[in-house]
């Protein structure tokens, strides 16, 4: 049962700021709302006032500067069909096109997905490896947050109360660049999610290892990469596997209906090998 709440249609993000700034812990920002609604019917959370900010201006995708950058409100349908994106980070589009069904895809957004944090969320373990970062604005100023630092826990994020989320952006790799995201689960939501993205020109450079889905946050795994930065190939498939128990160790984790902690932090380890060889495919 959906409890009646007031709905504010703010049409920029000083207002919005505004809005949030004033009315604190019972308001709550509403894109898609395929994570919000939910959790609202359920009884789970509940808010006096949703925020609706479809009207803001944040739906467009870039590519300038050697970045590409995502307005929050670009839906997953439009990432993963969109050209720019198709081009320059095909490792995103292909995660987009597989998260949840083709209903949430169409009114899910990426702003809204990373914002609520749920630990079971795909795109936060990729966007961490390849070293993206979120910008938040508020009425008087704006910053930029790396990825790596923006998810703190289960459904809690780095932005101050009155932020709002409005781009993301995303390094363009190199012509050398290599990128996957690979996920495991036999439940509606992932057990597993791992992330990579490197340089390889004669040895694997600038390398970037995440791991979620299977404990309360995202998290980039530096201790794994280490293994794997500065080798060749044929040294680096040979490190994997340790660097596969530690990314697993890393994850933080935790038994629940999706496995235990032991099964998953050994999924950690099948999945970074499968990605790394499926990145230099």
């Amino acid at each position: 049962m959906l409890r009646r709440f007031r709905l504010e249609e703010p049409e920029s993000v000083s207002e919005v700021s505004e809005l949030l700034g004033r009315f604190g812990d019972s308001a709550k920002i509403y894109a898609g709302g395929t994570e919000l609604l939910l959790a609202m019917k359920e009884g789970l959370v509940e808010y006096e006032r949703l925020i609706n900010v479809k009207k803001l201006r944040c739906k467009d995708v870039t590519v300038e500067n050697g970045a590409l950058a995502m307005g929050a409100l670009c839906t997953h349908r439009e990432l993963e069909t969109s050209r720019a994106i198709n081009e320059k980070l095909p490792a995103l589009a292909k995660l987009e096109h597989n998260v949840a069904n083709v209903r949430v895809r169409q009114v899910g957004t990426i702003g809204g997905n990373i914002c609520f944090a749920e630990p079971h969320a795909d795109p936060g373990t990729l966007l961490i490896a390849l070293g993206a970062k979120m910008l938040a604005e508020k009425s008087s100023s704006q910053r930029e947050i790396e990825a790596e630092k923006f998810f703190v826990d289960a459904f809690e994020t780095a932005l101050e109360p009155d932020e709002v989320l409005t781009k993301i952006v995303v390094p363009v790799p190199s012509p050398t660049g290599r990128s996957a995201y690979l996920k495991f689960g036999y439940l509606e939501r992932p057990s597993v999610g791992v992330g990579l993205a490197f340089n390889l020109n004669g040895q694997v450079n600038s390398m970037r290892i995440a791991v979620g889905c299977a404990g309360p946050a995202p998290r980039r795994v530096e201790e794994a990469e280490a293994l794997l930065e500065g080798k060749s190939r044929e040294e680096a498939e040979r490190n994997l596997a340790q660097a596969g128990a530690i990314a697993g160790r890393a994850a933080q984790a935790i038994t629940d209906l999706h496995g235990s902690q032991e099964y998953k932090e050994h999924i950690v380890g099948v999945l970074l090998k499968r990605a790394f060889l499926s990145a230099l495919s």
